[in-house]
């Protein structure tokens, strides 16, 4: 394992574009992308008219690949088929890992830190950081492109790092946002990517497609990630408490809201199962859960630090997430907090990826153009 703590300044390319996507949301539940089809197992709840899907069955389905979770130390926990290529969890980092993402083959990975160190392990290649310069904001994600020969790395305010093959198609650097990016989702023809900001308001870039956000509407809780289909016609949304929201050819299989938990939840990533007709979600006490037919490989486990992101063994997009607070904050400042369902060694993390720090400022917050 390495820690690379050089600038490519070649392959590092910070553009700020203004182009953003309107957004306009009708009306909200946990979400169902298409209310009017109704699904194997599912009924009318004989009001609305509208499909209402039984989750109550067993969890988890038969396509069980593997997936990795990543802890904010940089530990890497392996699922399933997923292998272990190592980790940074033995040594000392100058900024929390705040992400990770899969090379195409499922043989290697890389970890992000909140500075845009890049750690390289299996197959991945290291194609530049921004580890050795200042931020204006900090890392909250990473994407891979589709030949696992580049990555982009996007910082709280949406500006935009390409690394290797990965082209830059837009940013939302330049501009003031209502609440901070949290995470992104690259198209599967590398062409393109999307943004996802707490609140749900998605920015689409070069080929992605806009298919609906919830940036128009009040949430009980923040979204903490983006996943696309694997058509890439769709994407879902999930918030800390493990909310679904589906959009374009996403289906809605449930949610961890629907299955007991021992105490409260902090979700903080999902990835969607290789058919689409399922996903995975993480929390960041180590809890995975399973829904539609992705099946439930996960292990007991009780990491040392929490869990901040999830990639997947097979190809195609993986989107990683931002560790914010439980609650949407009351103003434009985000401050270091421990998830509520923290159980590990006493005191306070590191760093969250949008914790407000003094070398980076107070958060900023992402707003749509027409909103």
């Amino acid at each position: 394992m390495r820690r690379i703590l050089r600038l490519s300044t070649g392959a590092s390319r910070r553009c700020r574009a203004l182009g953003l996507a309107a957004v306009v949301v009708a009306g909200m539940g946990p979400l169902v992308a298409r209310p009017g089809v109704a699904e194997a197992g599912s009924h009318s709840d004989g009001s609305s008219g509208r499909a209402v899907i039984d989750h109550t069955g067993p969890p988890g389905g038969p396509v069980a690949p593997g997936y990795w979770l990543v802890a904010d130390d940089g530990g890497v926990f392996a699922a399933g088929s997923a292998r272990f290529f190592g980790s940074t969890g033995a040594i000392h980092l100058n900024r929390p890992i705040v992400g990770m993402a899969a090379t195409p083959s499922g043989a290697g990975y890389w970890l992000v830190a909140s500075d845009g160190g890049i750690f390289s392990f299996g197959d991945a290649g290291f194609f530049g950081s921004t580890g050795a310069i200042r931020l204006n904001r900090p890392i909250v994600g990473m994407a891979a492109t589709p030949s696992g020969a580049g990555y982009w790395l996007v910082a709280s305010d949406g500006g935009i790092f390409s690394f290797g093959d990965a082209g830059f198609f837009g940013s939302t650097g330049a501009i003031h946002l209502n609440r901070p990016i949290v995470g992104m989702s690259a198209t599967s023809s590398g062409v393109g990517y999307r943004l996802v900001a707490s609140d749900g308001g998605i920015f689409s870039f070069g080929d992605a497609h806009f298919f609906g956000s919830t940036g128009a509407i009040t949430l009980a809780r923040p979204i903490t990630g983006i996943a696309t289909t694997p058509a890439g016609d769709g994407y879902w949304l999930v918030a800390s408490d493990g909310g679904i929201f589906s959009f374009g050819d996403a289906a809605y299989r449930g949610s961890a809201p629907e299955r007991p938990a021992a105490g409260a939840r902090s979700v903080v990533a999902m990835i969607p199962s290789p058919t689409g007709a399922g996903y995975w979600q993480a929390s960041a006490s180590g809890e995975q859960l399973a829904f539609g037919d992705a099946a439930d490989v996960a292990s007991p486990l009780t990491p040392g630090r929490p869990i901040v992101g999830m990639a997947a063994v097979s190809g195609g997009s993986v989107a990683l997430f931002d560790r914010g607070p439980d609650v949407l904050p009351a103003q434009d400042t985000t401050t270091t907090t421990v998830p509520s369902v923290w159980t590990g060694p006493s005191g306070v993390p590191e760093l969250f990826a949008n914790a407000a720090d003094p070398t980076w400022g107070t958060s900023i917050s992402t707003v749509e153009a027409a909103k």
